[in-house]
């Protein structure tokens, strides 16, 4: 099994491409071991000292370390993947997809909504997938969209910038409504 392997715009997230699926639909996120056990995948990412963070997509997984350099954590991790894989067990529990939760917004900005997550899910998502992360609609509230960032997103120095001068602007472009756009 060849698992190939990419830097994200986050110095402490590797994207692992197993050249499998990872996940048939949605995403899933974990911070911690505790979360992780509805994840065999990442409970075993989370036995590596080290790991501080996995999130999975469609045929990725990217993790996030704490201090530690990759130079220790990479080999365990690949081993890890690949140990997974052979062992036929799930990526996850059928229960563990923590896709969108509940979002909210007024239901008389419901064309809007709808025009932000299509924007967001053709668009957006897309790109930051090619980065090792997702970006999921919470809300919108007095103009301001507020999006929940995962897996090499979260925390990442340029997020910052991507939401304010690439998502920001391209919500506004076909959305006059949208003032602002902030992380949850």
């Amino acid at each position: 099994m060849f698992i190939q392997t990419e830097a994200t715009p986050n110095p402490a997230t590797l994207k692992f491409i197993p050249g499998k699926s990872v996940l048939s639909e949605g995403t899933a996120d974990f911070t911690d071991k505790g979360e992780a056990l509805a994840s065999p995948l990442a409970s075993r990412l989370f036995d590596i000292k080290g790991v501080r963070g996995v999130f999975l997509g469609s045929d990725f997984i990217s993790v996030t370390k704490g201090d530690e350099e990759w130079q220790h954590l990479k080999p365990m991790i690949l081993g890890a993947i690949m140990e997974h894989y052979m062992s036929g067990a799930p990526t996850v529990e059928e229960t563990a997809n923590d896709e969108e939760g509940s979002s909210s917004y007024d239901p008389k900005d419901e064309a809007v909504v709808s025009t932000i997550k299509e924007l967001l899910e053709t668009r957006v998502r897309p790109a930051v997938a090619q980065d090792g992360g997702d970006i999921t609609f919470s809300s919108f509230r007095d103009g301001v969209v507020y999006l929940h960032m995962r897996g090499a997103c979260s925390g990442c120095p340029s997020s910052t910038a991507t939401l304010r001068h690439g998502i920001e602007n391209l919500l506004r472009h076909f959305c006059p409504e949208v003032q602002a756009v902030e992380a949850v």
